[in-house]
């Protein structure tokens, strides 16, 4: 008895398990490939841009570089969302350093928010999918094995060689449940750990920014010094 055989001869509701499954397991792997580039990407991109941040380049110019791109990493963004902040509320005269900077800090966790969910998508799916399928899978084979013998109803003498292959059907649903979830599993904890890093290193960088515009915002607000008697 081959594999598909056994598919191919199973119950209505044991095949419609099995392409659950099957179906379950194909999106799953497309999230793999597509997280797993993605989130490579990230990676690269936030070492790329940490070191053109801290070569001394003027934040002015950087800040032009980063609008001129057609894309942006999530680093680039909360960049971005500080400066544009801190830009804008600088020019109200009356705004003390530790307003600007409160300012500033609300936007920047506003675009680590952003980008936090954007690398966080379709990952709930895999953790339903590790979650979920070895149970669909198993009722799968509760219903086949049933299936099986209720059959065996209607013959007189039953034998190994009547029950092996509903058995074999039943368990095929099973396996497919197992195949579906081991995969998604091990690639939602690595996933969710290599979120969970980017996460924080998003924060590492919103802070040590925040200081970089508070030492501004501070000579900024110094007073003018006055000039002498000639």
């Amino acid at each position: 008895m081959s594999l598909f055989h056994l598919i191919a001869n199973a119950s209505f509701v044991v095949q419609l398990v099995m392409l659950l499954l099957l179906s379950a397991s194909v999106f799953s792997w497309m999230i793999i490939f597509q997280r797993s580039r993605l989130l490579s990407d990230a990676r690269s991109q936030a070492s790329d841009f940490e070191e053109r941040f801290w070569s001394g380049i003027d934040l002015n110019d950087l800040y032009r570089e980063c609008q001129n791109q057609e894309e942006t990493s999530a680093l680039e963004n909360i960049f971005m969302a500080g400066l544009k902040e801190f830009t804008k509320m600088r020019q109200q005269a009356t705004v003390d350093p530790d307003s600007l900077m409160q300012g500033c800090q609300r936007a920047m966790r506003v675009a680590i928010t952003r980008e936090s969910e954007a690398l966080e998508l379709h990952l709930p799916f895999l953790a339903t999918v590790g979650s979920t399928s070895p149970y669909i899978g198993l009722f799968g084979t509760v219903w086949g094995i049933m299936h099986s013998f209720t059959g065996l109803a209607a013959v007189k003498q039953a034998t190994i060689a009547t029950v092996a292959p509903g058995i074999s059907e039943a368990l095929v649903a099973t396996a497919m449940g197992l195949l579906a979830a081991i995969p998604a599993v091990i690639f939602y904890n690595r996933f969710a750990t290599r979120t969970e890093s980017l996460t924080t290193g998003m924060y590492t960088f919103a802070d040590e920014f925040s200081s970089l515009l508070y030492r501004q915002a501070l000579r900024l607000n110094q007073p003018a010094p006055r000039k002498g008697n000639i």
